[in-house]
């Protein structure tokens, strides 16, 4: 009978793909449906950050927005891009 080696890529890898499954399970059977476009103030809420910081995202170009007559815009998928792009993996 053969045996098989599992890595911590592959447990690494199928926990990230638990953890989409997971979050898409809880998506649908909430009926969750983010907003294409959030103002500051819900950005601010969603990443937990102040306004400045907020102000510092947007100078540095680290968050793409669209402004309105006097209102900033903000893509959410945009948003969930950048997490993800700078996300850092730990490697113990």
């Amino acid at each position: 009978m053969p045996t098989s080696i599992i890595t911590t890529d592959d447990l690494r890898e199928f926990k990230e793909e638990l953890l989409e499954d997971i979050k898409a399970m809880i998506n649908h059977q909430s009926g969750f449906a983010p907003k294409k476009w959030l103002k500051s103030p819900e950005v601010r809420d969603l990443l937990s950050i102040s306004p400045g910081t907020l102000q510092n995202l947007r100078i540095n170009g680290t968050l793409p927005y669209t402004k309105v007559g006097g209102v900033i815009y903000y893509d959410y998928e945009e948003i969930t891009k950048v997490l993800e792009e700078n996300r850092v993996h730990n490697k113990f």
